[in-house]
């Protein structure tokens, strides 16, 4: 007797045989000292439960540390990595998990092991900070790359050349990188979902962590913008409005023009929400921008204020003070010391 197979049947035995074909895939996770644990753990989980998924170890991952040694992560839990730079071992692909902050000095070992690695054919990406050392390395020229955005003016300011965009992660060829946090989630189920008839792995990888998906297209939240969420369309249109106008700001009329509404239903919005006035919202931003400059960069205390919209040093250390409780030189200061 011809057993009959209905159509649904035959889709899932198409993909289930798609999916178990997968090769195997290799990937090695270099931790440095004060890396961001939940980064880690953030790209590691989707390979994990992908391999549940399919029922065998279709993604192969491991832990690389400088040394043997245990890597001490930015919340103080050490991880004792699986192997070392040291040894030579073959991967597909090599992500970065990078520290907060990011060391200025005595990388030359790392730089050196990952332009190794390049020559080797070896995709290579950088999660958090790890895209600095990428850009250290010279192996972000040409590609499009992101990074946290408390570090895009370290990599603006230290590499001019480089394309950097505020996306929660970029796949550029044979280079990835991610923002912080929980990004490297989106980044690695992006990855899941390239080989041929794996889309499915990469949704049921979704569906067992309990997340959706993020497109790369989606930018990071910066600001104020991060309480809000997607509530309230229109405020988080008009507080996109003020970051996209930081160094030549804008009138509360202009805003509200923009958004095509009234200012009195502008301010309404504001109070209601943030209880704060559009103007006082306006200047919050542009000052926690302009303490990211003094924090992340080099860069004067006159072209601090020219990027933030302010017409002069006086006015911007009074606003700032009135802030922060403390001058720009002196936060400054008290930051790097804390180094």
């Amino acid at each position: 007797m011809t057993e009959v197979v209905n159509e649904p049947q035959r889709i899932n035995a198409k993909r289930s045989e798609t999916i178990h074909d997968l090769r195997v895939t290799r990937y090695g996770f270099l931790l440095l000292e004060n890396f961001s644990l939940i980064a880690l753990g953030a790209a590691v989980d989707p390979l994990r439960i992908a391999n549940m998924v399919v029922g065998r170890r279709v993604y192969d991952y491991s832990v690389i540390g400088l040394t043997n040694d245990a890597v001490r992560s930015s919340d103080g839990i050490q991880v004792l990595p699986d192997t070392s730079i040291a040894e030579t071992s073959k991967y597909d692909a090599i992500l970065v998990v990078g520290p907060n902050p990011i060391p200025r000095r005595g990388i030359g070992t790392i730089l050196d092991w990952l332009r190794l690695q390049a020559r080797r054919g070896i995709a290579l990406g950088g999660i958090d900070t790890g895209s600095y050392f990428l850009a250290r390395s010279g192996l972000l020229n040409g590609y499009r790359c992101t990074i946290h955005w408390e570090d895009q003016d370290v990599l603006v300011e230290q590499f001019p050349k480089l394309t950097v965009s505020n996306r929660l992660y970029e796949v550029d060829r044979d280079r990835y990188t991610c923002s912080g946090g929980i990004a490297p989630l989106d980044l690695m189920v992006h990855l899941l979902g390239t080989s041929p008839g794996s889309h499915t792995l990469a949704a049921r990888v979704l569906e067992l962590l309990i997340a959706e998906r993020r497109s790369h297209e989606q930018q990071q939240p910066t600001s104020l913008r991060q309480y809000i969420g997607t509530e309230h369309e229109k405020l988080d249109e008009a507080l996109q409005f003020m970051e996209s106008n930081i160094e030549e700001t804008s009138s509360v009329a202009e805003i509200a023009s923009h958004l095509k509404v009234s200012q009195r239903q502008l301010q309404r919005w504001f109070n209601e929400r943030l209880g704060k006035t559009p103007a006082q919202a306006y200047l919050e931003i542009r000052l926690l921008r302009a303490r990211q400059l003094l924090f992340r960069t080099a860069i004067p205390l006159e072209e601090v204020c020219a990027r933030t919209g302010f017409a002069s040093v006086s006015h911007f250390s009074t606003s700032y003070k009135a802030h922060f409780n403390a001058s720009p030189i002196a936060d400054r200061r008290r930051y790097q010391s804390s180094l």
